[in-house]
């Protein structure tokens, strides 16, 4: 697909390439570096409201976490999805769009590749005991819960953000209507 204009009376046709995959990856890497960043900060503040020494140690502190694991995803993907937008130099909101999912597509991989890597580090494992204790079952439904209604939101976000990304198109659109085309003028 080209994109058309004009300047003066020469018509112009720019080729451009369907998808520009070093502005989704631009993308992804902003939303990697927000949701770190913002993610630690979260992590910081609602542990230190968790008591070390109850015997439901995470208990208060999962509401808050996963209230800020939505809100943070969802604006992280929202900044992410302009970045996508704007770099891309998209002219439509579909392309915008498009461009904003397949980012949120390759952030999504990503963390879920970080988490299979980070998982086979770890030593730690459930035992039989404590994979069937109700608290645990019930911190890992409302990690579930939460992770759902983050990525939702964050897709959405992703794809909002990627149309807000769009240039104006100057001269001749798809649609065939005329825009203004400013004229140069010589200084002297």
């Amino acid at each position: 697909m080209a994109a058309a204009g004009s300047i003066g009376n020469e018509n112009l046709v720019v080729p451009r390439r369907a998808v520009n995959w070093g502005a989704i990856w631009a993308g992804v890497f902003t939303f990697w570096a927000i949701w770190t960043v913002f993610g630690m900060l979260g992590i910081g503040v609602f542990t230190s409201a968790a008591s070390a020494h109850a015997a439901q140690s995470f208990a208060g502190m999962n509401v808050g976490e996963s209230i800020w694991l939505i809100v943070l995803t969802a604006i992280a993907m929202y900044v992410a999805g302009l970045v996508t937008g704007r770099l891309s130099a998209v002219t439509t909101r579909q392309e915008g769009a498009a461009h904003g999912q397949a980012m949120f597509g390759v952030g999504v991989a990503g963390v879920i590749l970080f988490l299979i890597l980070a998982s086979l580090g770890t030593t730690t494992t459930l035992t039989a005991a404590s994979a069937h204790s109700p608290y645990v079952i019930g911190l890992l439904s409302e990690i579930g819960w939460a992770s759902f209604v983050a990525l939702f939101l964050g897709w959405i976000g992703a794809m909002i953000g990627g149309s807000q990304g769009q240039r104006q198109r100057t001269g001749t659109g798809t649609s065939g209507t005329e825009r203004p085309v400013q004229q140069i003028r010589n200084v002297a």
